[in-house]
């Protein structure tokens, strides 16, 4: 009698412990993993204040090519000026001393009209003016263009192309006309096949 007491106190006791391993084995599982949470500087800045705007006119299309690859080479956004009156071949024949390009270049009053004021300057830091050379100046309308926004507080600088003159006093010129007040910094001639790196250099010189 004794001995089927013992037996039967063994089986409970065994019971007991199984019992109580399944328990902790419940209470060691892991929680599963927090989802980690976004931080803020994961997450993008909005496009516009801060960037840079590489506003060009082109008649021939050079300037426009080097305007696309500092675009490209920047990270910029591009804005083209446009005149309301499009600039024909006749225009630009420089051994016709009454052609149009000709007859605005000589007066400093002339100011061509935009095709429009929509350029979104107040919404970038750095605006980068793009221009062929003509007669050892910016063409007329970008007189025209910088003194039809205002420019204050902006970083500007210039780059251009040119048959054969260098940027000269292009780019003071039009620091002189700029309407508001803007930090200026020296522009640069560029071949319209501008290689991208060299003008990253160029501009990281600048400081802005």
């Amino acid at each position: 009698m004794k001995k089927i007491w013992l037996i039967g106190l063994s089986v409970l006791m065994m019971f007991g412990l199984l019992g109580c391993g399944s328990d902790t084995g419940k209470a060691e599982e892991k929680a599963p993993a927090p989802v980690p949470q976004q931080k803020a500087a994961d997450v993008a800045a909005p496009a516009g204040k801060g960037k840079i705007l590489v506003a060009y006119f082109s008649a021939t299309g050079n300037t426009k090519q080097l305007a696309e690859n500092t675009a490209k080479a920047l990270g910029a956004d591009l804005y083209e000026i446009r005149p309301a009156k499009p600039y024909t071949r006749e225009d630009l024949n420089y051994n016709d001393e009454s052609t149009r390009a000709t007859v605005e270049q000589k007066d400093d009053k002339a100011r061509p009209e935009l095709a429009d004021k929509n350029a979104p300057v107040a919404n970038y830091d750095t605006i980068v003016l793009a221009y062929p050379i003509w007669w050892a100046q910016a063409p007329r309308i970008m007189d025209t263009f910088v003194e039809s926004y205002d420019f204050t507080g902006k970083n500007m600088t210039a780059i251009c192309t040119s048959g054969g003159s260098d940027i000269g006093s292009s780019a003071d010129y039009l620091q002189k006309l700029t309407k508001g007040k803007a930090n200026w910094k020296p522009g640069k001639l560029f071949g319209p096949r501008a290689e991208a790196q060299e003008i990253k250099s160029w501009f990281t010189g600048l400081g802005f």
